[in-house]
């Protein structure tokens, strides 16, 4: 283990707009929990919330109010107009419903479900929509006569949902919760659209986060400050705050790094890219990271950083100076010290049970195991690091974790962030939960393998197991093979029927447009998905469209899968997607309308009897097969027909 560092260079690690709202994304608490553990000054802060908690207050409104009036008239959208119309209304309202999604103040719940107590903008329209009876409650199919804490968050949510309407609407129409200006980054070959961005005149959203930048900087006088950027939506915001440190604290050295840099920015070659950042570093964070400190306190030449890019003479560089990663068991519990861990937001905007998690509740994220033990998924990006270096640590480090965690935070839900938690793993780990008496609540994402016996689901409910999630991705045994899933349908019924029995939720990831997908696959695959719904393996799941990266097994050798890929421009940016030519000639975008609307009925236990042809006559303009799929099969392959 490499030594303590005696190092006073402070780091600032900075979470960008936008990742979530209920929870912190963990990276930062990752990167400052290890550099603490080297005795390195590091602390972090969350500026998506600090951002969304200054739009939505009674100062941040008013400043919305004042953008939106300058906006002509005959140019307002519904929600700018309702928002208008209802602005006093808003203003008494919005600290008492941040609070209450707090959790500061539940006993609002009741005059929230009252229905008099929100201004209603058009995002409301979708309660009535959910009337599936003759009560004159439209909710009451989902809460139930009780239920009024969960029917008021939900109320709540759609409050908020109006008022990022009105900051889309009105401020910037980039703007969402949960991304922001996804588009100028995401599989972007030239650095052009985010420079035009960036070089606009700053809107209200951007001044507002120059403001939070700059008192961050005045509390923490960070020498280095770190931007870890999961996503594309949070890019165009990582780079304005950088622009706001490089214009305001020119001394202060800036670092780009997170699962955006790792995916996107391995071919980087441009070079205005350093005119807000000084360094771009790939991968695990923590070896670059000690490189990159030891250089900046003159204890390592730039020849000797690791993983990392910068400009030299006008012209961009990689340097990899081969150094052994730090080992997972070394990278030490993540803290959330200096995060508001109280002021998150629990949302509720999907009423289905397992689908809400994922913005419903503040989990302390954990991960298992580094990398996926796996690695053969031909849509996946195995290449990559975060994929291919599979490490684990023992049972008994990650329930200390999981204790430091409990003991910093106070809170005992865990959601394990890992690609895909390996069986053996989850085993010694409940049992190192129970042999403790750790009592938790959590849930994570596995792979649907016939190792998660019956007995094994009930072992994982026992540890506190709430909630998994695992690919199904096309339902066709065909196109599992095609894609090296390792699973089948017939398998994952009886895997997922196991962890449902032992009262465990269960979501299933589901995908369409998979190269020589045909239009009867998809029937067939939708027929799969209703059948694990009504037999109640699956609570849950979402349906995602291919996408071939340049990272992938399809990427790499389309011939393999039947495809041809489109020759990609010039890159000097950003490179992920890539598009290809399917010879099926298959409308997908048409299916996936259709899937995703069978789906989300489905998940609210509706039409789970009708016959799946008729969500796609809506959409498909040709004769509809009949599914090959015995309308029994998963009932039989459960044991139990009929």
């Amino acid at each position: 283990m490499t030594a303590p560092s005696s190092a006073s260079l402070r780091v600032l690690s900075l979470i960008p707009p936008m990742t979530q709202l209920n929870t912190p994304y963990p990276s930062t608490a990752y990167i400052t929990g290890f550099l603490r553990s080297r005795s390195i000054p590091a602390q972090q802060e969350d500026l998506a919330l600090a951002l969304v908690l200054r739009l939505l207050s009674k100062d941040g409104l008013a400043r919305v109010l004042d953008a939106v009036l300058d906006i002509p008239k005959k140019q307002r959208s519904p929600a700018l107009r309702s928002f208008i119309h209802h602005y006093e209304h808003y203003q008494r309202t919005i600290a008492p419903v941040i609070a209450f999604l707090q959790g500061r103040d539940t006993t609002l719940a009741h005059r929230i479900v009252s229905r008099s107590f929100l201004p209603e903008g058009p995002r409301f329209a979708s309660v009535d929509a959910y009337t599936i009876d003759d009560s004159n409650d439209p909710l009451a199919w989902a809460f139930g006569a009780l239920g009024t804490h969960d029917r008021a968050r939900h109320l709540a949510t759609l409050y908020l949902n109006d008022l990022a309407d009105v900051l889309r609407d009105g401020i910037d129409e980039r703007f969402e919760f949960v991304r922001y200006a996804e588009s100028l980054a995401i599989s972007q070959p030239t650095f052009e659209p985010l420079a035009q961005a960036l070089a606009a005149p700053p809107n209200l959203i951007d001044r507002e986060l120059a403001e939070l930048t700059l008192a961050a900087l005045s509390r923490h006088q960070p020498d280095l400050v770190l931007l870890s950027v999961p996503f594309p939506g949070a890019v165009y915001a990582a780079f304005r705050i950088a622009q706001t440190i490089r214009a305001n604290h020119p001394h202060i050295r800036t670092a780009l790094g997170g699962g955006f840099a790792n995916t996107e920015l391995r071919e980087l070659k441009e070079g205005r890219v350093f005119d807000y950042f000084d360094f771009v570093t790939l991968d695990s964070g923590e070896r670059p990271l000690l490189a990159l400190i030891d250089h900046l306190e003159g204890k390592r030449s730039a020849e000797r950083l690791v993983r990392t890019f910068v400009r030299e003479n006008g012209k961009v560089r990689y340097i990899n100076f081969p150094e052994p990663d730090v080992p997972f068991e070394e990278w030490g519990a993540p803290t959330w010290d200096g995060l508001p861990i109280h002021d998150y937001l629990s949302l509720l905007d999907m009423l289905n049970p397992m689908h809400r998690l994922w913005s419903d509740g503040r989990w302390n994220k954990l991960t298992v195991a580094h990398g996926c033990y796996w690695k053969k998924c031909s849509f996946c990006d195995i290449t990559l690091d975060y994929i291919s270096r599979y490490e684990t640590a023992s049972a008994e480090i990650l329930v200390d974790r999981i204790e430091a965690i409990i003991a910093e935070t106070g809170q005992t839900g865990f959601h394990f962030v890992d690609e895909a938690a390996p069986p053996k793993m989850l085993k010694a780990l409940a049992e190192e939960l129970l042999r403790r008496g750790v009592t938790i609540s959590w849930w994570g994402n596995i792979r649907f393998e016939k190792s998660f016996t019956p007995e094994l689901c009930q072992l994982l409910a026992d540890s506190g197991c709430i909630a998994i999630s695992g690919g199904l991705e096309v339902a066709s045994d065909r196109l599992l093979t095609l894609m090296k899933k390792g699973v089948s349908v017939e398998q994952v019924a009886r895997v997922t029927a196991g962890f449902s029995q032992a009262g465990i939720l269960v979501h299933a990831y589901l995908m369409y447009g998979f190269p020589t997908q045909t239009l009867q696959d998809t029937v067939d695959a939708l027929e799969y998905v209703r059948q694990l719904f009504a037999e109640g393996c699956i609570q849950s799941g979402f349906f995602h469209r291919f996408a071939c990266t340049v990272h992938s097994p399809v990427g790499k050798s389309p011939e393999e899968y039947g495809v041809k890929l489109i020759p990609l421009p010039e890159i000097s940016f950003a490179t992920n997607d890539i598009g290809f030519i399917d010879p099926t000639g298959v409308d997908h975008d048409a299916l996936g309308r259709a899937l995703n609307k069978a789906l989300y009925n489905y998940m609210h236990g509706l039409c789970l009897d009708d016959d799946v042809r008729g969500w796609f006559a809506e959409f498909v303009d040709a004769r509809i097969p009949k599914p090959r799929v015995a309308r029994q099969f998963i009932a039989r392959a459960l044991g139990h027909p009929g």
